[in-house]
């Protein structure tokens, strides 16, 4: 095929930075600030940790159902243009939110607003970060050798974008609501517009007709379990993330009125979280070269329910805040095997409905500890996060029992 008539997507890596990096980066900064923010906001404007929790609840609910049909939708129709779909969509809706609570700042609109803001931003992040995973696997499938380079550089803007969105979000939030939903706006915009450069038919196998493309959230759930060892793993996640979400949820509750810090400190452990996050996926990157993937997974994973239960009895903010960081770092090495594992065992023709049915699964506990979060007292918090720290335990033990001896992770 001569260069002048090949396809965009059929150029090697030399437009990656355009047409991947630099999408994924603007949508990976909106989505942290609006996953963070949101929550922060809420608090901000109705005073209620129980109206916090719901919140959550409702950012998180809407990502559930819209996953189970998102990858279907983009193996249909490209992620490219559900990519550019989303981010516009989220954009509108966040710059409708900044008028609004500009006009009413406090009351019942207000109260309203704010709940809309989280429901819809969480039901079309989903849509954007399906469609961005679909792009990723394309771009590290046709990079061949060079497919774990295409993938760092995807999970490290993640983690940057974790790193300092949460942050960012907290500050501006101190000039008010309208001003952190406009920088959102303007990133989630950037993202969209971006988003027309990125090859239209990334993901989708070549030759295959439309209505094969993606199957659904059923195809992708037959594949994991005929997947022992990924089907294993996304299960031990699945426990630990509702200890995750609990702390993720209860966060701006713990920080502001338990350990009387402001809403930016509420967004600087996070950051701090980020940031060891991404010294983590460094090292595991070294850690797997030499070790494998069930050593670095189970160390990770003993590392994080220590560090989850010692969080629940943190005695002062500065220790909390380094438990967290310690935490997340290790969910991150986990992440690493679990991304590792889906794209070796993942048949290319089912990614997308695969993805969905693991972000499916992986996202059920979040609304359950947004309700968990709404339902308990301030006080009891601290209880509440030892059980569920105690399940993250039981669960990752399990799982890693069970992988010990798979091929999948002692290759």
């Amino acid at each position: 095929m001569s260069a002048a008539v090949a396809p965009r997507h059929a150029r090697p890596t030399a437009g990656l930075m355009q047409d991947v990096y630099l999408p994924r980066a603007a949508d990976a900064l909106a989505s942290a600030m609006s996953t963070y923010g949101i929550p922060l906001l809420v608090l901000a404007t109705t005073r209620s940790a129980a109206l916090t929790g719901g919140a959550f609840t409702l950012e998180w609910i809407p990502r559930l159902v819209a996953s189970g049909w998102a990858g279907t939708i983009v193996d249909r129709h490209g992620p490219a243009t559900i990519f550019h779909l989303a981010s516009l969509g989220r954009a509108l809706v966040l710059a409708a939110g900044a008028v609004l609570l500009h006009l009413h700042p406090s009351g019942l609109v207000a109260n309203v607003t704010v709940m809309v803001l989280a429901t819809m931003t969480g039901m079309l992040t989903v849509f954007s970060y399906i469609a961005a995973e679909t792009a990723g696997a394309a771009a590290g499938r046709r990079a061949g050798t060079r497919a774990h380079r295409v993938q760092a550089v995807l999970l490290g803007i993640e983690q940057t974008a974790n790193l300092g969105g949460p942050a960012l979000a907290g500050l501006l939030l101190l000039a008010g609501p309208p001003p952190m939903l406009a920088v959102i706006t303007t990133f989630s915009l950037l993202a969209g517009l971006l988003a027309l450069r990125t090859p239209p038919t990334h993901g989708v196998p070549a030759g295959a007709p439309k209505s094969q493309s993606g199957t659904g959230f059923l195809t992708g759930w037959r594949t994991i379990r005929s997947l022992p060892a990924l089907g294993w793993l996304v299960a031990g996640l699945t426990v630990s993330n509702l200890a995750t979400g609990l702390l993720q949820a209860a966060g701006p509750v713990i920080v502001v009125k338990h350990f009387e810090q402001s809403t930016t400190a509420v967004g600087l452990v996070w950051s701090a979280a980020a940031g060891a996050t991404l010294l983590s996926i460094t090292l595991c990157r070294f850690a797997l070269d030499r070790l494998g993937l069930w050593p670095v997974g189970a160390t990770c994973a003993a590392l994080a329910s220590l560090a989850c239960l010692a969080a629940a009895q943190a005695p002062d903010y500065l220790s909390y805040l380094v438990l967290i960081a310690a935490l997340m770092a290790a969910e991150g090495g986990m992440t690493v095997v679990l991304r590792t594992l889906r794209s070796r065992l993942i048949p290319p023709e089912k990614f997308g409905s695969t993805l969905s049915a693991t972000v499916v699964i992986l996202l059920l506990p979040f609304p359950v500890a947004g309700v968990l979060t709404a339902l308990t007292p301030p006080d009891a918090l601290g209880h509440v996060i030892t059980v569920c720290a105690a399940l993250q335990a039981l669960g990752l033990f399990c799982a890693f029992a069970q992988l010990r001896t798979d091929p999948a992770l002692c290759t």
